[in-house]
């Protein structure tokens, strides 16, 4: 009996900011991480995924502050990744509030810690985070620390190897595709969902409402989780949901620096220059019902 495919924000942070990149790389700030996982929780995403970006700098996940808040006035699933290196930072995370962690360059770096964490927090609070890049040739391989380093491992014979020890669920991200909105890499998506038997989230490359049928019919995704196709849906002012802020306070707020949103009314091309089609949750939902794909109702 299949599930309903859920709908998922990815929310990727520095410090206490929301940001937003191409291929992991040149982030722009949109606003604060917790306004915005407000948003989506309020709007109907099924489960929420903080990803820190600079952990693999800092050797250390920072998020247990924002993951404390978020528990405590929202019940929705998180999922924190970044920077996961021990069984203690794990036991924090989900102390604070956190249902499920992500792992990617501890457990590349020592595969054995997969089961040592499936065995103590069982296999539904461990996620196995593969960053994926497509070399020339073809070959999806495994990179680490945000996308910043190079493995040997092949994205397909990780997965199966990371099931055997013991994880509930994989987090596929495509590096190539990620924040260009042109779509999933929906070849390596089915690769690992037909070659595993748990869960697989589909990420990267989410543009339009297509993009997201396409990865769940062809790919066989259980989950997908997108980015920019919200974010840039929410941070317009004429598409400002009620909240306890104004939209100045989302738009130039303390914590947002010269990376601002500002770029939607003037420079970097505008909205013009969007890789995007800025879409509200409901509406990828409602599209997905429409087209064949059941998702969980709100």
């Amino acid at each position: 009996m299949s599930h309903p495919t859920r709908v998922i924000s990815r929310l990727d942070i520095k410090g206490p900011n929301l940001v937003k990149g191409l291929q992991f790389e040149g982030n722009r700030v949109l606003g604060t991480a917790q306004q915005f996982s407000e948003i989506y929780y309020h709007e109907g995403a099924d489960e929420l995924i903080y990803q820190d970006v600079v952990a693999s700098l800092y050797k250390r996940n920072s998020l247990k502050e924002i993951v404390q808040k978020t528990s405590e006035t929202m019940a929705i699933p998180l999922t924190v990744a970044g920077g996961i290196r021990s069984i203690e930072d794990i036991n924090d995370l989900l102390r604070a509030g956190a249902d499920k962690v992500a792992i990617n360059t501890a457990a590349v770096s020592d595969p054995n810690f997969l089961s040592e964490a499936a065995r103590i927090f069982g296999s539904q609070c461990i996620v196995l985070s593969i960053e994926s890049y497509r070399q020339q040739n073809g070959r999806c391989e495994v990179w680490t620390d945000y996308g910043r380093e190079v493995s040997n491992f092949e994205t397909v014979e990780w997965a199966k190897r990371a099931e055997e020890l013991g994880v509930g669920e994989i987090l596929l991200t495509s590096i190539n595709n990620e924040g260009m909105g042109n779509g999933f890499d929906v070849e390596i998506v089915e690769a690992v969902s037909s070659s595993v038997s748990v869960p697989v989230i589909a990420c990267g490359g989410a543009g339009k409402p297509e993009h997201f049928k396409e990865v769940v019919i062809e790919g066989k995704a259980d989950a997908v989780a997108a980015a920019s196709i919200f974010h840039y849906h929410y941070c317009r002012p004429v598409n400002q949901p009620t909240m306890s802020y104004s939209s100045a306070d989302l738009r130039m707020g303390a914590q947002i620096d010269s990376g601002n949103i500002e770029f939607l009314n003037e420079g970097y091309g505008g909205e013009d220059g969007l890789m995007v089609e800025p879409c509200s949750i409901s509406g990828i939902k409602e599209f997905l019902n429409n087209n064949g794909v059941e998702t969980r109702t709100t």
